[in-house]
């Protein structure tokens, strides 16, 4: 192990992958701050850069963008009390409270500093547990990998946007959409309408970047040029220490990191749910657990640690399955399977016996990007600032050109630019109808999984569908999905029936 880090890191510190690092963890803070930008843009956009790289350069651009982008919304966050990112959603509730009081440099710096901790403590459980995950992910075949599938689609489609009816709706969508063009078995043409084009299916890419991007832009455009933005408060940094706060403050908030980084670590693992639901858990908890938890909303630096070292802790959760299974954790880890398909690579648990230089490069850019994140997010914070003030009207046209630049780049087909425009105002109608886009793509990326596993599985069983059951492993997550699925229509059918008896004893 220690050799592969080695080999990783001799990799990495070489000068064009530390210059492209450098690059992507400064535009993926920037992403991540402006608000209406984020992560899963940014990766997006910077995709198509790699088909020209190496996969060691291209993945360590993937990764530092993720790691920079997660981190940047504390920054619009705590200046303009908006966050830049799903994931800083909790660190408005006390970080803005703070700025208002005259501690922004404080906020700022208890904030930096977490995140730096909260992704170096999900970077060390990725190296240490997701090896011994793929030992066992070994073992798996088309049963196991069908059940997870399943179960993957069931939970990210229970959980989104609170709505169990949406979140399977936007899932089944998704899968129906991935069934377009050759199927994987018999080589039929589905869903083709005599479009040549469409035999390869949609690009996984024209997707993310049209439901995302595209999406985005169309939502945002909406608010015209005169929108009112916020403008971001002075910071002053003169005779600021260090980081702003005490080392006391430091020790008295360890506790409260330890347990915000181990929830953002284990809401991260679950396919499809990511960091904007563990910053919010980690602060509801910590201020349950805190003493002076009634300070909390009103300027605790208790919240900005729970908020930023769980939402930071999420990056290592999301690679695991992504590294391991080949399941993306997130939207932010689906774009990256793109990345490494891009380069022949697919991730899953021979992974680590076929790429194990390139596994440990992915580790080592992951440790470089963090250290590159806590020096720009501190040294650059002025500049950041300035970048807040960016009209809409002019950035918005720059990232659409991109996004057709990028589609048209995958093929050099002008039909992936219509794509992108075709995903764009399906993302654009999720939106008006409060649809959640995560179980969308994840139902698009697990759809050829799931249906090619299902056929491979029943294959190897004559056509006896109760195998899956049976066997072990499948059995116990097609049972979950069951369960999770009862329990969503239990709890949503719970309150109308509390209603109709309240309506009966009147």
């Amino acid at each position: 192990m220690l050799d592969l880090l080695q080999q990783g890191f001799g990799a990495v510190f070489s000068i064009n992958i530390l210059l492209l690092m450098a690059i992507g963890v400064a535009v993926g803070i920037v992403f991540g701050a402006v608000p209406g930008l984020s992560a899963t843009m940014a990766v997006a956009l910077c995709l198509p850069l790699t088909f020209t790289m190496g996969p060691q350069a291209g993945l360590s651009l993937l990764v530092a963008l993720f790691i920079g982008a997660t981190s940047g919304g504390l920054i619009s966050a705590i200046l303009l009390k908006i966050p830049g990112t799903p994931s800083s959603i909790a660190t408005v509730f006390d970080g803005g409270p703070l700025m208002e009081q005259g501690h922004g440099a404080k906020a700022l710096g208890i904030g930096i500093v977490f995140s730096f901790l909260g992704t170096l403590f999900s970077i060390a459980a990725l190296m240490f547990i997701a090896p011994q995950l793929a030992k066992v992910a070994l073992s798996f075949g088309p049963h196991e990998y069908f059940a997870i599938a399943i179960f993957s689609l069931t939970l990210i489609a229970t959980l989104s946007a609170g709505s169990m009816v949406k979140g399977l709706f936007a899932g089944a969508l998704g899968f129906a959409v991935s069934t377009v063009g050759i199927a994987p078995v018999e080589a039929i043409r589905r869903f083709t309408f005599g479009v040549s084009e469409l035999n390869g299916g949609f690009s996984m890419l024209t997707v993310m970047i049209g439901m995302f991007a595209v999406a985005e832009i169309i939502k945002l455009a909406e608010t015209g040029r005169h929108a009112v933005q916020g403008k971001a408060k002075s910071v002053s940094m003169k005779n600021i220490k260090g980081f702003g706060f005490s080392f006391k403050e430091f020790r008295e908030q360890l506790p409260n990191a330890g347990r915000s980084g181990l929830i953002g670590l284990g809401i991260g693992i679950l396919p499809g749910i990511g960091a904007g639901t563990s910053n919010l858990v980690a602060y509801i908890i910590a201020k349950k657990r805190a003493k002076d938890g009634h300070t909390y909303g009103k300027g605790n630096i208790g919240g900005v640690v729970a908020s930023e070292t769980a939402n930071n802790a999420g990056i290592g959760g999301a690679m695991m399955p992504l590294m391991t299974l080949g399941i993306p954790g997130d939207t932010v880890t689906a774009i990256m399977l793109g990345g490494f398909l891009i380069h022949g690579i697919q991730p899953g648990p021979l992974l680590f016996i076929s790429q194990g230089p390139l596994v440990y490069t992915i580790f080592a850019a992951l440790i470089v990007a963090t250290f590159m994140m806590l020096f720009m997010e501190f040294y650059g914070l002025r500049l950041f600032i300035k970048l807040l003030d960016v009209p809409k009207h002019i950035l918005l046209p720059i990232i659409l050109v991109l996004c057709v630049v990028g589609a048209f780049g995958l093929s050099s087909r002008l039909f992936d630019v219509w794509s992108i425009l075709l995903f764009g105002l399906l993302g654009y109608g999720f939106v008006k109808a409060g649809m959640p886009a995560a179980p969308f793509i994840i139902g698009f990326i697990l759809g050829p999984m799931a249906e090619t596993n299902l056929r491979r599985g029943l294959m190897l069983s004559d056509g006896n569908f109760m195998d899956f059951f049976t066997n072990p492993i499948s059995g116990t997550f097609l049972g979950i999905a069951l369960v999770f699925i009862l329990w969503q229509v239990y709890s949503a059918m719970r309150p109308k029936q509390s209603a109709i008896n309240e309506i009966l004893r009147t």
